[in-house]
């Protein structure tokens, strides 16, 4: 498809495409299936079998698993590549149409090969050249992301010949490494020592804030299956225990919501548009997660969304499902742009009210959300995105702290539903003060969290009812919980209305809400 033309666009099947990559990524399960089988042979050979001979056919059929599991990281690559080419060309197509349109509205007409005529009757002297470059942009645009597709599959070609892997020469960027600096180790690798690295040390590649999305969601896959194993053994320790007693119990219970979350997050890295990248898994604890809608690497404008209390990998789908919301609110007001969404959940969210009446956990999160988006600069292919940061309720606090201690690449911030960011005024959170956006639904009840007195104190240290904690009745001022309140003019910021909802309404079909998180995402 390299020179893409008029028609050829038109006629072209994202979908298709995108169906393509999925096939080449289901794939991965039979491999890992024939990689099973290979290493119970072997276990089962050195266990009955001993000697020389023996010696030989473990080294070998070690060696037939190796070779079976480096095509993984090749299987989700092509996925990839097939995925990143079907988002271009939804952009282009979108493009061309819009381009059509306006030829329409300014009396012109676009023939079949895509040459622009004039309606003398209708004619606006200004447009023809505008539609003329409108329709040449789309084009262009199709035919790089094409000739880009068909230079890496021509390299996995190759690579099927010459080896998938090699070991790359030692020495690892060293903990807490800055996301440039990682940057430029991964740039100075072969795509197959990449691969190697990925296939053989999928927890440095997946969790290394400035190695790329592609790269990093490669090596989380990988692993989903080992993390599966790992809370079922956990529950398996639990049905053990006997009497289980009521702790095991509410844990058995917490870890068949881990269980679910992570199933119900599988089934989205499957299936579903736009391609979903992994970029962290961890089902310890409450279990956490970083998950991109799109590639933030070729993306025009990247969301990254952090929620907040008690959010957890069991509920990681219903996060996600909220920054698609607001993905899909930005496809219909800017087709033509390639959008993407982050949701960043790599901290400890508070669990009970006493934890989130203390800031020591937006704290603890504030220097990996800082790498994290340092990491999304570092990687970005291109012209740079517009990088925006969204935080609700607890999760403002996060990204209001990052951004006063840290600093985060970031060319907006948005707060929805918050407490307080930690801050008294937008301007001590490094952004320009008309890029810090807020919103809060008139009937939250976020509006009561006032500032901590003595009542408040007692309420907490004696587990009093919430109503109690919240400082009802409600208290005149704009101070929060943790500083002034984000939505009030007084913080320095701009706020986008918001519709009743409560607390979590924000992403409702039909709330204002949802369409000034998209605008600031778009920056319009």
């Amino acid at each position: 498809m390299s020179g893409v033309g008029y028609r050829q666009l038109w006629a072209a099947d994202p979908g298709g495409w995108r169906a393509a990559g999925a096939a080449w990524a289901g794939l991965t399960g039979p491999v890992e299936g024939h990689a099973g089988e290979l290493a119970g042979s072997a276990g089962r050979l050195r266990g009955d079998w001993s000697g020389a001979a023996a010696v030989a056919v473990d080294a070998r059929l070690t060696g037939l698993r190796g070779e079976v599991t480096s095509v993984a990281p090749a299987l989700i690559e092509a996925d990839q590549v097939l995925s990143e080419l079907a988002g271009h060309l939804v952009v282009a197509k979108a493009r061309l149409a819009e381009a059509v349109a306006r030829a329409d509205a300014a009396g012109l007409v676009v023939d079949r090969s895509g040459a622009v005529h004039v309606d003398p009757t209708r004619l606006r002297p200004t447009e023809r050249a505008g539609v003329a470059a409108a329709l040449r942009g789309a084009l262009e645009l199709a035919g790089a992301a094409d000739r880009l597709a068909a230079d890496r599959l021509d390299e996995l070609a190759r690579a099927a010949g010459t080896g998938w892997a090699s070991p790359p020469p030692p020495g690892r960027p060293p903990a807490g490494a800055a996301p440039a600096l990682v940057r430029a180790w991964w740039s100075g690798l072969t795509p197959a020592q990449r691969r190697w690295l990925v296939g053989h040390e999928p927890a440095l590649v997946g969790g290394l804030d400035g190695v790329p999305v592609a790269a990093r969601d490669q090596a989380n896959r990988l692993r989903v299956g080992a993390r599966r194993a790992e809370l079922l053994a956990e529950r398996r320790r639990l049905l053990t225990r006997v009497p289980p007693g009521p702790l095991a119990s509410l844990r058995l219970r917490a870890v068949a919501a881990r269980l679910a979350g992570l199933d119900a997050l599988s089934d989205r890295l499957t299936a579903g548009e736009p391609r979903a990248y992994l970029l962290g898994l961890d089902p310890a604890g409450e279990g956490r997660v970083v998950v991109a809608l799109g590639d933030p690497d070729h993306a025009d404008r990247v969301l990254t969304y952090v929620p907040g209390m008690t959010a957890g990998l069991d509920d990681a789908p219903g996060e996600l499902g909220r920054a698609a919301r607001v993905l899909d609110r930005c496809a219909t007001l800017a087709p033509g742009e390639r959008s993407a969404a982050v949701l960043w959940l790599d901290y400890d969210a508070p669990d009970f009210l006493d934890e989130a009446a203390s800031a020591a956990q937006a704290r603890d999160a504030g220097p990996a959300l800082h790498r994290f988006q340092e990491g999304l600069r570092a990687t970005h292919e291109g012209l740079p995105a517009r990088q925006t940061v969204l935080g609700h309720s607890y999760g403002s606090l996060v990204v209001g702290v990052a951004a006063r201690d840290h600093g985060l690449a970031a060319d907006a911030l948005m707060f929805v539903g918050s407490p307080g960011v930690g801050a008294a005024h937008a301007g001590e959170l490094g952004v320009p003060a008309g890029e810090v956006w807020a919103g809060r639904a008139p009937d939250d009840v976020i509006r009561l969290a006032r500032p901590v007195d003595e009542l408040g104190r007692r309420a907490l240290l004696g587990a009093a009812p919430l109503a109690a904690v919240l400082g009802w009745p409600e208290r005149t001022g704009h101070e929060l919980w943790f500083g002034h309140d984000p939505a009030d003019s007084g913080f320095g910021g701009r706020v986008f209305p918001s519709g009743r909802g409560g607390h979590s309404g924000y992403w409702e079909p039909g709330n204002p809400a949802l369409d000034g998180m998209a605008r600031v995402v778009l920056g319009r």
